[in-house]
């Protein structure tokens, strides 16, 4: 039976097409392998948001290459957004890559490797290879992403429920990568969700590019309700699941509707990433975000006000075309001014074909990473005063299994995605309970479970 690897770089949804196609190898009789060098199937699925995660899957397909040398019928391909972007000029970046399939495709992979495979068994493909590119558009590919491969007392998952983005910020490739916005039904993805709670998923994570405008385009408002609070309040209703959360967000998304579900919903979890990318209103203007700083503040407001204890977590961008120390300041006012309980901070990094690639005033890599520690620093000093609050307090938790850092620890994640580690016997895997935290460190609660 031959044996499947696939390495994964980038987002939940790049997580979650993985998932998807690791179960339709498997039904075509593909196992997983523990570890590449084991593999005759090796999928490399990519990112194209940051150059530097494009640069790892290039490097990490040179180090593949050399499995070749004892197993020459070894199969090699890049799946999702840099596949996309590059099509056929991954051929020439990587010689010897047997499959190039774009984010549009996923539901094609199996059949594109079990011909490449097949043909390599016959020996028909030792003297010349006859590698494959798929990188077209194809109706209905967002409904493509719906299978599930559960491990063992898996309680959370991920559920795809639109595809591409049409917003067109001027640092982002994903309009590129990923299409035009496609959205699911709400009754397919409804029994999508029945079907894992039958299995015994607790916990699910919608998931979309800009997911708050789910169905903005294909589906009515009903009630004065949209799309998306729709999609929420139906999910809500699945008997079995007690968690529901969603990412990534825009914070134009969020309408009055949306925030009174968010305070009116209990199985919506207390805790929204809310991408700002920066604190300056000449930057955000430039990004073509279509919001200020002080907009985004008053959403700030808005939703701690609809629900208590809730938790807010960002992504910022460094160092964009024309930011200057002004702008800077403003970003770092801003993030004092949220009070967010974390963020992940990137140096902008150009992304060819897009706008901002070609905007003057590039700012130079050493200020970027200048820029980039000083904000890291503001914002680790936040997220410890964050965790440290919730020492000697007891917190829900949804146990997902043993530390992957340590065997000897369970691990579960609080309602506003706080990670706790703890002690305890496999029987509390899958289960929610609660928590008396003891201590904080580094990016961690610990904690006991009271009995």
């Amino acid at each position: 039976m031959p044996k499947y690897y696939i390495k994964t770089y980038g987002c939940q949804m790049n997580e979650r097409d993985s998932l998807q196609v690791a179960a339709m190898l498997e039904g075509r009789g593909f196992s997983a392998a523990e570890e590449e060098e084991d593999a005759d199937v090796i999928l490399i699925n990519t990112c194209s948001v940051r150059d530097m995660a494009e640069q790892k899957a290039l490097g990490k397909m040179g180090m593949l290459m050399r499995y070749r040398r004892r197993r020459p019928w070894l199969v090699l391909g890049y799946l999702g957004c840099m596949a996309q972007s590059r099509g056929e000029e991954l051929l020439q970046e990587s010689p010897g890559v047997d499959l190039v399939v774009g984010t549009q495709k996923y539901h094609r992979v199996v059949d594109y490797v079990e011909r490449i495979w097949r043909e390599r068994q016959e020996r028909l493909m030792d003297d010349e290879r006859r590698p494959i590119v798929d990188v077209e558009e194809e109706e209905g590919s967002q409904s493509a992403i719906r299978d599930h491969r559960l491990g063992p007392g898996q309680c959370s998952a991920f559920i795809s429920v639109m595809q591409g983005c049409n917003m067109r910020c001027t640092f982002c490739i994903v309009p590129f990568t990923r299409g035009k916005e496609r959205s699911r039904p709400i009754g397919e993805i409804v029994e999508e969700v029945r079907e894992l709670a039958r299995r015994g998923v607790k916990e699910v994570t919608l998931l979309g590019q800009i997911v708050n405008l789910y169905g903005r385009h294909e589906f009515p408002r009903v009630g004065g309700k949209s799309p998306f609070v729709q999609l929420l309040e139906a999910v809500h209703e699945v008997e079995g699941i007690e968690r529901i959360r969603f990412t990534s967000p825009h914070p134009i998304g969020f309408r009055e509707d949306l925030i009174e579900a968010i305070g009116r919903l209990p199985k919506v979890m207390e805790h929204v990433h809310l991408p700002v990318q920066s604190g300056s209103d000449a930057i955000l203007k430039r990004m073509r975000r279509g919001y200020t700083a002080k907009r985004y503040l008053e959403l700030v407001r808005k939703l701690r006000e609809a629900r208590a204890g809730l938790a807010l977590t960002t992504d910022i961008i460094v160092g964009y075309p024309g930011e200057t120390e002004m702008d800077f300041e403003a970003t770092k006012e801003l993030v004092r001014a949220a009070d967010f309980d974390n963020a992940f901070v990137f140096r902008y990094s150009p992304r060819r074909g897009t706008p901002a690639a070609g905007m003057y005033g590039q700012v130079p890599e050493e200020v970027k990473e200048a820029r980039n520690q000083e904000l890291l620093g503001l914002v680790n000093k936040m997220f410890r005063s964050k965790l440290e609050e919730h020492v000697g307090k007891d917190v829900e938790i949804l146990c997902e299994g043993r530390s992957k850092t340590n065997e000897q620890r369970l691990t579960g994640r609080t309602r506003t995605n706080k990670i706790v580690l703890f002690e305890g016997g496999d029987r509390l895997v899958g289960r929610i309970f609660r928590v008396r935290v003891k201590e904080a460190s580094g990016c961690a609660l610990y904690g006991e479970v009271e009995e």
